[in-house]
């Protein structure tokens, strides 16, 4: 492998270096305003689609040009065309053009804008930032590229007040969690990927399909009214230019799993996909045994392909593009450290558990864009995700393991070997338009239409007793199996499906100069349908099925061993619910065990006005009207006998908002935001279905949805206060120093039930939480070259938080389906984290065509609570997580990279701890990450 790469760069190298090509930079300046810089003015080769854009100080540069000689078009609106000829351009050499525009002499109709400001672009980003009637900030495709970030979710990471769960797609946003956010791509909702979680998984999303990642944090009409923390939005990317192929190879390491013999799930290919779903799950568990399989060699792999083409189709500046892109990469990683199921005691205890992760990740684009004219344009676009995650874990691999309920022995021996595949697919399918009709009436509209498959199947868990006896040399001691119910060996089975139809539209009348008034609709229909079930095996004679060989279950698992006829086996195969009461539930195939179907419906209109007062003062008022319908129908085996199976709310929803910018100059802005916005259940929230994994278990709480009397809040009220400063300094540069403040009304929060399970659920803990914080971004060029671009550059942003609520007790009774208890009045919020820093320092020096990008990346958050505790028990709290990122970019010309980058450097313990156990602080789980070194190879054709 390390020949070829090292062949493949010294190929690659030789051909990108022939490219002698050389480029055309220059300042433009505005003749009618003092020769002031002019930004965003269009400059384009005539004749062709290569161009760009000048950015704030009028800076503009078109690189990769072919030797020779060019006519220079330079255009903005309202300005006059002006065309440079003779333009010659050199191998290796840089042609400078400084220019004035002045007023036009003629119509506005005779000058034609052939190119617009690209939204891949960092400098063209701040300056709609700047722009922007509302808070918004966003991360580019170029900055995505010189921070080496792979996706979406360490994109939005590197926006202040936001921090990415280490080893894991979580996303906080101003201290909270998944439950406070929405995630939308070209304005669209997206679905989430996972039953526990709102939203999807950032990180599905590569670099190779973004233009831009933006983070609204201040509310507006147009955005849904479940909206507290955040909107997300996700551009992908468009083409409009000349035709072009990229093909990009990767490979690397992971320092925990390297040189390791990997084992992974029977089952699933290496590739992420599981072929036995039209086959049924008690079929599955005769055909196919326990063990796992040998994988691959643990090396990581990654390969992409995008391109694009575009061509005009007539004089009306008609143009068809289109956009593809197709990506896979796979992770390996082992994670090791103790586990353990603290309820109200310490009820099992792994000292050690090694677990061998393996995951995939498939994304395939394509868009096609239609620009009938200058004024109208639709885009059709289809994404396809399929990610998978496979975890093999041996709990308890050195014999200390100890369960409090074991049969033989509560001090040794207790051991669990769990395999689990969990596979996610995603079909988004998205209809968007763009028109202007004249110049006082525009419109925007859209239509979505999303399809989630999200799987576990044949999570194969088998439990043992004194296991210390196979790590002994005698051959006439051997562990058993733990049998204290049937399902303690067990197969699982669970299968979620999500349809979800979503759409928008949007018009805006410019009244006049310094009036706009924006109306519009927006809504989406969901339903999700979920079923699991459990196959236990019972075994027949447990002392007298010792177990010879751990690593070989499938002998005792096999079919020819099933106990049939009656006595004439080793194991019975049990499950919950039978398909015949009267054929028994023994060796036969069932009925899911649990089940619900949940739909969600949310429609609403608004009205919002753009008000500018005098030079400096621009108010946004908004007014929305939301309707929230929401059901839920369910079949769990955990549940009283007298829950009537369902709950079923409607509301109306009316949400004001308003926006205020005063520009204190050119380069500044104060703003400031009020609103009020609401927060709804999730099915996973509401549904009681209990998920159990090895030492944790979770479900929801039917309760959120009114209460079992239906006289209890059905969502959350939720009150938004913003205010920021930002000062656009020279080209990409911005210091920014925010406040905010909010309020919820009967916040919910994940709470570790103080019972004999210590089961997690989701309660309406109290009547209000108040949060508060401070945010500070600074990104700064520390040193530029002779044309002011950035040979050094930092960025730097953090945000400190702080939430308090109120907490009451809830007693299980005519009211509440659950109870819980506190033996605290207030609390901080879960999932909130009191500070979270970015930092980013990148060098980026020109030597001719090879152009190096260096960039160190560190992230950092505080300790936060992932479970309120309940009774006299602590919380479980999430450490603190540092973050060190190395990326070296090295791009040979314009068609060639080689990449080399170094992940999680300081490899820190992702660790959860018990509080107020009453013996201190217990480590729940613990593991580390280990480090990710990798190379890419990319070339454009």
């Amino acid at each position: 492998m390390k020949t070829t790469l090292i062949l493949l760069l010294s190929l690659f190298t030789v051909v990108a270096f022939s490219q002698e090509n050389g480029s055309i930079v220059g300042q433009l300046t505005d003749k009618e305003l003092n020769d002031e810089p002019l930004a965003f003015a269009n400059v384009l080769i005539k004749g062709t689609t290569n161009g760009t854009t000048s950015d704030f100080d009028g800076l503009f540069e078109i690189d990769g040009v072919e030797p020779g000689t060019y006519t220079l078009v330079i255009s903005f609106l309202g300005y006059e065309t002006l065309e440079v000829p003779n333009v010659l351009v050199e191998p290796r050499k840089v042609t400078q053009i400084n220019a004035g525009l002045g007023a036009a002499s003629v119509g506005l109709d005779e000058v034609v804008v052939t190119t617009s400001a690209s939204k891949d672009s960092e400098v063209a980003l701040l300056l709609a930032q700047k722009q922007a009637l509302v808070i918004q900030e966003a991360i580019s495709a170029e900055a995505l590229t010189l921070k080496g970030i792979d996706d979406a979710a360490a994109a939005v990471a590197q926006i202040s007040g936001i921090s990415k769960q280490q080893g894991s797609s979580n996303v906080y946003v101003r201290g909270l969690g998944d439950r406070y956010q929405n995630t939308t791509m070209n304005g669209l909702s997206l679905p989430s990927n996972d039953v526990n979680k709102k939203n999807i998984n950032l990180d599905l999303f590569s670099s190779g399909i973004i233009e831009n990642v933006a983070v609204s944090k201040a509310y507006n009409s147009s955005f849904f009214g479940d909206f507290a923390a955040g909107n997300v939005n996700i551009d992908s990317k468009e083409y409009t230019g000349d035709g072009y192929v990229e093909v990009t190879l990767g490979s690397g390491i992971n320092t925990n799993a390297s040189g390791e013999d990997f084992v992974r799930s029977e089952g699933p290919s290496n590739f992420g996909f599981y072929n036995r779903y039209d086959n049924d799950p008690f079929a599955v568990v005769l055909s196919h045994g326990v063990d796992p399989q040998e994988a691959w060699s643990p090396i990581n792999l990654s390969a992409a392909i995008e391109g694009g083409y575009s061509f005009n189709l007539n004089k009306d500046n008609s143009r068809l593009s289109f956009f593809g892109a197709a990506s896979f990469n796979n992770g390996y990683e082992i994670w090791e450290g103790p586990a353990r199921d603290f309820t109200n005691v310490l009820k099992v205890d792994f000292p050690n558990v090694r677990e061998f992760a393996y995951t995939t990740n498939t994304t395939a684009l394509g868009n096609v864009l239609y620009r009938i004219n200058n004024d109208h344009k639709v885009k059709l676009s289809s994404l396809f995700i399929n990610s998978s995650a496979d975890a093999v874990g041996f709990y308890g691999i050195n014999g200390q393991g100890t369960n409090r309920d074991a049969i033989l022995t509560t001090d040794e021996g207790f051991f669990v070997q769990n395999v689990q595949f969990n596979q996610d697919m995603i079909f988004v399918n998205q209809l968007t338009g763009q028109h202007v009709f004249n110049e006082k009436l525009d419109m925007d509209w859209g239509i979505g239409f999303n399809k989630v498959f999200s799987d576990e199947p044949d999570r194969k868990r088998i439990t043992l007793e004194n296991y210390q006896l196979a790590l002994d040399t005698d051959t006439n001691t051997n562990p058993v199996f733990y049998t204290n119910i049937p399902f303690d060996n067990q197969r699982f089975f669970q299968s979620i499906e999500d349809d979800e139809l979503n759409s928008f539209i949007h018009l805006g009348y410019q009244v006049s100069d310094k009036f706009k008034l924006n109306f519009g609709y927006n809504g989406r229909t969901k339903e999700r349908r979920f079923n699991s079930i459990r196959y236990g095996y019972e075994i027949q004679d447990r002392d007298g099925t010792p177990i010879a060989d751990v690593n070989n279950f499938n002998s005792i698992f096999d079919v020819n061993n099933i106990n049939i006829p009656n006595g004439e086996g080793l194991w019975d195969l049990l499950v919950l619910n039978p398909i015949n009461n009267d054929i028994g539930n023994r060796n036969r195939p069932g009925l899911p065990e649990n089940t619900y179907t949940g739909n969600l419906d949310v429609h609403g209109v608004y009205a919002a006005a753009d008000i500018q007062v005098g030079e400096k003062w621009t108010f946004v008022p908004g007014f929305r009207v939301e309707t929230f319908d929401q059901d839920i129908v369910y079949d769990v085996i955990n549940i009283r006998p007298d829950d009537p199976g369902f709950r079923s709310v409607y509301e109306n929803i009316f949400l004001p908002s308003l926006n205020v910018r005063y520009e204190l100059n050119e380069n500044s802005n104060l703003r400031f935001a009020v609103s009020k916005t609401a927060s709804f259940p999730e099915f996973k929230e509401v549904a009681p279905f209990v998920y159990e994994a090895v030492t944790i278990r979770y479900g929801g709480n039917p309760d959120l949805l009114g209460g079992l009397d239906g006289t209890g809040a059905t969502y959350s009220d939720i009150y938004n206060y913003d205010l920021k400063y930002e000062w656009f300094l020279e080209r990409g540069e911005i210091i920014s120093l925010a406040a905010f403040a909010k309020t919820i009304k009967d916040p919910v929060n994940r709470v570790v039930a103080a019972d004999a399970t210590g089961t997690q659920r989701y309660f309406r803990t109290g009547d209000q939480a108040d949060i508060f914080g401070i945010e500070l971004e600074v990104r700064k060029n520390l040193y530029t070259d002779a044309d002011d671009n950035a040979i050094v550059s930092v960025g730097v942003n953090a945000a400190y938080t702080h939430t308090e609520q109120d907490l009451i007790d809830i007693p299980a009774g005519e009211e509440n389906t659950f109870g819980t208890t506190f033996d605290r009045d207030s609390d901080e919020l879960e999932g909130a984290s009191p500070f979270i820093m970015n930092a980013d320092l990148n060098f980026s020096p020109i030597f001719g065509t090879y152009k190096p990008k260096a960039t160190v990346a560190f992230s950092y958050f505080s300790n936060r609570i992932f479970s309120l505790g309940a009774g006299s028990l602590g919380n479980i709290v999430e450490k603190a997580v540092p973050t060190l990122n190395f990326v070296w970019q090295n791009s040979f010309g314009e068609h060639f990279e080689a990449n080399l980058s170094a992940k999680n450097i300081l490899d820190p313990d992702i660790s959860f701890i018990r509080q107020g156990t009453g013996i201190g602080d217990i480590v729940i789980r613990e593991y580390s990450l280990g480090v990710n070194v990798g190379l890419t190879l990319k070339y454009k054709f």
